[in-house]
This record gives C-alpha cells, structure tokens and sequence, in this order.
C-alpha cells in the first residue's frame, strides 16, 4: 500500500489541486474519523478518502469513468477493498454500487464534506461552534450546496451511524483537519 507522501504525489502528478485537493484531504480526514469510530484500519481508510477522486481532473467530462479510471490508475497501490469502494462512491454513474462498510462510508464521507464546508464558510466562527443540527437544517434547504446528494448523506445509517452521531463526527474531523492546516501564529 502506498504512503500518505505517495498518495499527495500522486494527486499531484493528475492534476488534483485548489479545492478538488481540499475535499481530498476533508474525505481522507473523515474516513480517518470513521475509521476509528469503526476499529477499522486508519491509513487504509484514509488513503481511501484521499485518492478517491484522483481521476476526475480526466474524467470530468467523461462521469461514467470516474471511478474506474480511478480504480486502474490505483490497481497495485491500494487493496482492493479500497479500489471497489472508490469505483462504488460515483456508482450511479460507474455501475459499480456500493456492498461494503467501507463503500458506504466513502460515499457518506466524501459527500458530506461538501455540505459542512459551505456551511463552515458561511459561518463567521467557521467549524468552531458548529453542531449537528446547523448541518441538519441546511440539509433541508435544497438551495444550499445545490449540488450535495442528500441522500448520499442519509447512507450514514448504512454502516451504522445515525445521522447526528455522523455529522458530530464529521464536523469535528473537518474541524481538526481545518485547524491543523492553518500555519502556527
């Protein structure tokens, strides 16, 4: 399995940057989240959240491929567990739907992220404060991160995580990623 340093070079060398590479890094820190809640392997996990959309700089205008691009360009890199989950997260589009804890957590976690950064950036505290129900309401509102499936969210229940201890957990490893990124004062 490729390392953390492996993983970001190569994000790198398909061209994930900008924010492409911040909801990289959120997905990879929730996994991460996730995964200890879980007693499931951390770095796996992770890594899973962190290349999970490392094809879509080439795949953008082709959405039937993420995923499986993705899934070819990892074979070796990661187990298969994690390539399944990531061609299972765009699974509408790939076919490939989701079986596994892992393949659900991946497509909860790298979709929420979307919704608690708008809303993070909506708020003058920004994650700090921030609670489970905020999230919950702007979930209600379809105008607010329009583009968020929703339901994609709710498949929290899926690997055994009501929808509030999930956007707690969420909210806080967003947090802890979002803190630990901004440089020392």
């Amino acid at each position: 399995m490729i390392s953390h340093k492996e993983a970001l070079a190569l994000l790198a060398e398909n061209g994930v940057e900008g924010g492409l590479l911040q909801h990289s890094t959120a997905s990879a820190a929730v996994m991460a989240a996730l995964a200890r809640h879980f007693g499931e392997d951390e770095q796996l996990w992770a890594l899973t959240g962190l290349l999970h959309d490392v094809d879509y700089p080439a795949t953008m205008q082709e959405p039937q491929r993420h995923g499986l691009a993705a899934g070819e360009l990892l074979a070796g890199k990661l187990p298969e567990e994690a390539i399944v989950a990531i061609r299972a997260h765009n699974g509408e589009m790939t076919g490939v739907m989701p079986q596994s804890r892992l393949d659900y957590a991946l497509r909860c976690a790298e979709t929420v992220t979307g919704l608690v950064g708008a809303a993070a950036l909506m708020r003058p505290t920004g994650y700090e404060g921030m609670e489970s129900k905020s999230i919950k309401k702007k979930m209600k509102d379809k105008a607010f991160a329009a583009n968020v499936n929703r339901d994609n969210i709710r498949e929290c229940e899926k690997i055994g995580l009501e929808l509030d201890a999930f956007l707690t957990l969420v909210i806080a490893a967003m947090k802890a990623e979002h803190d630990a990124a901004q440089p020392a004062a």
